[in-house]
């Protein structure tokens, strides 16, 4: 399986470079943005009014990238980020806080479901180096006033009322400077699903912010966050991504106060943090070093590194192919502590019901179909297959559909796939 990975520089106004970016990846966002089905859609004037109320900063952007795109309705409405269908990565990140402010993350997904492209812009005046997601999103970055910030999916089913994560990311980059002043925004704009918000600024100031639709943000000191939000909300999802195992030997590694920058880059690139289930969309993509003082980004693959600065940015191609295996695991033989038993017990139970499927999104499906047959012993064929043909619509999964699954759970199976 390969990772097909550019690095973009179009350090003005978004321009021909942003517009082939679009072209490239439209198609297949476009799919995904109309796969919502019965779920709540908002009208192109309701997301528009959206976006001008809680970001209104990024109005002539969008206008301008709108124009870039030709836009039509559709990509218009996706454009401006607010309300798309649901979405569940896994990740892990922590900052080092002190003479050496570094900010390290994983970024863990399905490789085909990724654009693949760092951009450097500058399109409110701060020059911008970041992941692209969702054209004109990020799922994280550094811009060159020295602030860095990155995401965790926060293991919660609920989905509301908001923005996509990435268009909230992209806009604390644009527009601000410091932690306090990214801190004030993250609490303010409306996410649609729940993340793990960590930021640090060349002062080794640093918070993470666990926002979600359905409750206040929480702003705390946290250094590091995995995929969960205080007490596991999915054990599902959390056995999956061994959310603990990940949460416990960071805490563990920082406590120890005995990595430096380097241990902790390399520590990224080896078990539990790297991760290897490509095809069930849980394995690392790419490793990040984002280093606000330097003004530096290392991008770092167990065989391959890129390293771009605001000063000197090249653009270039790479081939990433996960078949190669991650670096030995010294470290993490060095800073592994153990989950609990109960955490342990759910992620055997999950990874007996799992079955090795080369289409990832048919693993998925299998293991939610058999998790409803164990669950409802009287469901008969007919039903579980309903079920399936609900959560599989045109070869794809329907995250909506799944999202509406979780979040049905113990009010009775048997009326969710009946209706």
């Amino acid at each position: 399986m390969n990772l097909h990975f550019n690095t973009i520089a179009e350090p003005g106004k978004p321009g021909l470079k942003w517009k082939k970016l679009f072209k490239t990846h439209w198609a297949a966002y476009r799919t995904w943005f109309e796969s919502k089905g019965a779920a709540y859609t908002p009208d192109l004037k309701t997301s528009q009014e959206a976006l001008k109320k809680h970001m209104p900063e990024m109005w002539p952007t969008y206008k301008r990238l709108c124009k870039l795109a030709n836009a039509d309705e559709v990509s218009a409405r996706f454009l401006t980020g607010f309300q798309p269908p649901a979405y569940i990565s896994g990740c892990s990140q922590a900052v080092l806080p002190g003479n050496d402010i570094k900010l390290v993350r994983n970024y863990d997904y399905h490789p085909d479901l990724t654009e693949g492209t760092q951009l450097l812009t500058a399109w409110n005046g701060k020059k911008v180096i970041a992941t692209s997601d969702c054209l004109a999103g990020a799922v994280d970055g550094m811009n060159d006033d020295g602030l860095a910030i990155s995401l965790t999916f926060g293991g919660r089913k609920v989905v509301g009322e908001g923005f996509g994560i990435p268009f909230i990311l992209r806009y604390v980059l644009e527009f601000c400077s410091n932690v306090e002043e990214a801190v004030a925004a993250l609490t303010r704009i409306p996410s649609h699903m729940s993340y793990n918000v960590t930021v640090i600024d060349k002062s080794g100031a640093h918070k993470t912010v666990q926002i979600a639709p359905d409750k206040a943000p929480l702003v705390t000191d946290a250094a590091f966050a995995t995929n969960h939000q205080g007490e596991i909300d999915w054990p599902e999802n959390a056995a999956f991504n061994k959310t603990l195992e990940r949460y416990g030997f960071i805490e563990k590694m920082l406590s120890e106060g005995k990595a430096n920058s380097t241990e902790m880059a390399d520590a990224f690139l080896q078990p539990p943090l790297y991760n290897t289930k490509f095809k069930e969309g849980f394995g690392t993509l790419y490793t990040v070093v984002y280093s606000p003082v330097e003004g530096t980004v290392h991008l770092r693959w167990p065989n391959e590194v890129i390293l771009q600065s605001f000063n000197y940015f090249k653009e270039e191609y790479r081939l990433i192919e996960f078949d190669q295996p991650a670096v030995a695991p010294v470290l993490a033989e060095r800073f592994h502590q153990p989950i609990s038993q109960t955490a342990n017990r759910i992620d055997r139970t999950y990874q007996e019901q799992q079955v090795s499927q080369p289409d990832w999104q048919k693993t998925v499906t299998d293991t939610l179909v058999k998790a409803m047959a164990q669950a409802n012993p009287s469901a008969d064929k007919e039903e579980l297959e309903a079920f399936r043909n609900k959560l599989m619509k045109r070869g794809q999964v329907s995250w909506e559909v799944l999202a509406d699954f979780w979040s049905k759970m113990g009010t009775g199976y048997s009326s969710f796939w009946k209706n």
